[in-house]
């Protein structure tokens, strides 16, 4: 990573400037600190008490090794829809049936096996750091940073907050369509005699984790539900056991629900993600109060960097689902353009 030191850091000790403005952990200062190329301004090694002058040319060694590179993920040639990439991240349209990890039973068909292989491809050294998994037959959005200071700075923008990520789901009964965003807090527990199902649990149960849900409702026809839904909290399977504890199952979900002859999975699709790009934003953004989300308003370019330091990601709407769209609401505001999907997001934001 180079970096040219604006004006407004002129006299700032750069320990200062890569932990506060940078958001670097102190594990990446650690591994930059004692590698010999780690940190040089203007060609020559410092420490971290250097005091910056504006126009220095900081550059930090922050790129993966083959000594660090994952060893246990095999690549595999498999399809991959890259949505956006630079220095620091990747954000992927992970499709169905594609786990995003190797597990028992998947070492060669994951998001990983594949993004292993681009990497093998380009001659690169290959580590994955996603921001949160998708389940199994859950497609869409998966973003991943491609180095540990990339990855940790995403990792503090989760958890200020400064992450929006937004699903659709096609659920089982109708909903009432009353053009509100509706809020569910609901604990989740993982009883052990349940495999991976989790349970809406009483508030205050020992070993329940707090979970809340925002959805509207976009559609209803033909003893279905259309929802746009944020998962403010981001544990294991929080949009399928939410939606089965209000009765409306996601469509085709053999957990919480049924399987269904229309869809041979469950039908939820992570759409857009909403996150400051790594490094992007000032020191600022980087206190205990979250920056603002802008949101994707139809000027906002999609899958592009935004001037707010944001970039919102969209992912295209697979066919199963646009199939079902197209049959039980032909009159709903179906995302599968990016203009329709700007108009959907700003139309029917869903805010905390």
């Amino acid at each position: 990573m180079t970096i040219r030191i604006p004006a407004e850091y002129d006299g700032r000790l750069l320990r200062s400037y890569l932990k506060l403005t940078l958001g670097l952990s102190t594990a990446v200062l650690a591994s930059l600190k004692n590698n010999e190329q780690g940190i040089l301004v203007n060609g020559r090694r410092v420490t971290v008490r250097y005091v910056l002058r504006a126009g220095d040319l900081l550059e930090l060694q922050d790129r993966d090794t083959e000594e660090n590179a994952t060893d246990h993920v095999i690549p595999c040639r498999l399809p991959l829809s890259v949505l956006y990439e630079d220095d620091h991240v990747i954000v992927l349209n992970k499709p169905a049936d594609m786990p995003t990890h190797p597990s028992h039973g998947h070492l060669c068909d994951t998001l990983a096996n594949a993004l292993a292989y681009r990497y093998a491809e380009a001659s690169e050294p290959f580590v994955f750091r996603p921001l949160g998994r998708l389940d199994r037959n859950t497609s869409g959005i998966v973003i991943a940073g491609k180095t540990r200071a990339a990855s940790g700075c995403l990792g503090r923008s989760l958890k200020n907050g400064n992450v929006t990520k937004r699903y659709v789901a096609i659920l089982q009964g109708e909903m009432p369509l009353d053009g509100l965003t509706h809020t569910l807090e609901a604990p989740l527990l993982h009883p052990t005699d349940t495999g991976i199902r989790r349970t809406v649990a009483e508030p205050g149960t020992e070993s329940a984790v707090y979970a809340k849900t925002l959805y509207r409702v976009l559609a209803v026809g033909g003893g279905h539900t259309l929802v746009l839904c944020q998962p403010v909290t981001g544990r294991t399977h929080q949009l399928r056991a939410h939606f089965s504890y209000l009765g409306y199952p996601i469509l085709g979900d053999d957990i919480y629900g049924m399987t269904s002859p229309l869809i041979n999975r469950h039908a939820l699709h992570a759409l857009s993600l909403s996150f400051p790009l790594p490094f992007s934003l000032m020191d600022a953004a980087r206190e205990d109060t979250p920056a603002p989300l802008t949101g994707a308003c139809p000027e906002h370019p999609l899958n592009l960097p935004t001037p707010d330091g944001y970039l919102h990601t969209w992912a295209p709407l697979p066919d199963d689902m646009a199939l079902l769209l197209d049959q039980f609401f032909p009159t709903a505001p179906i995302p599968k353009e990016h203009p329709t999907v700007r108009n959907l997001l700003c139309l029917y934001p869903i805010a905390n």
